[in-house]
């Protein structure tokens, strides 16, 4: 009872005084609850792309919009943990319970070599040697055939589950628990610093912080959780090739980032899980099978004209707004501060 009471008392006093939070709790509770409303195969697999493309966009997003070291590479991670996951399954026997770990540890040593390489590149000379990378990977796969299965890939992996809906918990647990950890990561010290960073790097290391330091270890995080996503990508298709490292899925996750807001985390879940079930709506329709990629383009001009912060900052700023005394923030409707009273509108009390 008492565990049932502070849990009341958290969601009460934490959750239910925001309308955003209340979203991303709604959020949760259908992500979870999926299955029991909607069974179909297509649907779960559908739901279970977007689970894990929603943590390869939520760590791009803490790499590019919190740090601003806007990579136009990020597959290479996702490529990596899933060729290192398949090979030591496929070749070695390895349980995948198991190898998805190492494909996410592999991937973490990539982004540190990447951070440490492009230390001192800044703005779209950074951008551009991230993107060399995971063409030098395909280069390098496409060198030995015989061990990386060349243009076809590995296949035969094995599943980590053996039904959809289990295989669609595996993915939205890992994508709750990664995506909240990153979350918190961010709206931690660890995520202030990285403000600082991005706002004024030269600023910051004159105050005393060690920025290579720490965007060497941003690199090496957001590596880590693309590289799981891509692990788990691998199992869940049972097969590994190319198409984890093209460039068009390093375009495709700077996409999700810019519509849904960068520097949000949020945001580029709720575009993946907006803009991918979408996609593959309009593709299931004929008049629209040839034309869903000009309708994804001008969905997603329409946002970047209309709310150039990105959709999630446009929701938020409509529902909610922000206190100018202690910068807490109030339902949209409120007159008064919940926490200080301060006014918030000409003419309150």
């Amino acid at each position: 009872m008492f565990l049932l009471r502070w849990m009341w008392a958290n969601l009460r006093n934490e959750v239910l005084v925001l309308p955003s939070r209340i979203l991303a709790l709604a959020w949760v509770v259908a992500v979870l609850l999926l299955p029991l409303a909607f069974p179909d195969a297509y649907v779960l697999r559908i739901a279970t792309f977007a689970c894990l493309f929603a943590i390869f966009a939520a760590s791009w997003d803490l790499l590019a919009g919190y740090t601003g070291q806007v990579s136009f590479g990020h597959a290479l991670f996702f490529g990596a943990g899933a060729y290192a996951s398949a090979l030591l399954s496929l070749r070695l026997g390895l349980s995948p319970w198991f190898t998805v770990w190492i494909g996410a540890a592999v991937a973490t040593v990539f982004g540190a070599v990447v951070g440490f390489l492009c230390q001192r590149l800044r703005g779209a000379y950074l951008s551009l040697a991230t993107l060399a990378f995971p063409l030098i990977a395909l280069g390098l796969l496409f060198a030995f055939p015989d061990f990386s299965g060349g243009e076809l890939g590995v296949s035969g992996l094995r599943r980590l589950a053996a039904s959809a809906t289990g295989n669609y918990y595996v993915a939205a647990l890992s994508m709750l628990a990664i995506v909240f950890g990153l979350w918190l990561l961010a709206d931690s010290k660890f995520g202030i610093v990285l403000h600082a960073i991005r706002d004024d790097e030269v600023a910051a290391r004159a105050s005393g912080i060690n920025t290579p330091r720490y965007k060497l270890a941003v690199f090496a995080l957001s590596a880590a959780a693309a590289g799981f996503a891509g692990a788990l990508f691998a199992h869940y298709l049972r097969i590994a090739g190319p198409s984890t490292l093209e460039v068009a899925l390093s375009f495709q996750v700077v996409i999700w980032g810019i519509f849904g807001g960068a520097a949000t985390i949020y945001g580029p879940v709720a575009a993946v899980f907006i803009l991918y079930p979408l996609t593959e709506w309009l593709g299931s329709y004929g008049a629209f099978g040839e034309l869903r990629l000009l309708a994804f383009a001008v969905i997603v001009l329409l946002v970047l004209l209309f709310m150039p912060r990105g959709l999630a900052p446009w929701v938020r700023d409509k529902v909610e707004s922000q206190c100018p005394r202690c910068k807490q923030r109030n339902r949209a409707w409120r007159s008064v501060c919940r926490l200080c009273n301060a006014p918030l509108r000409l003419g309150a009390a």
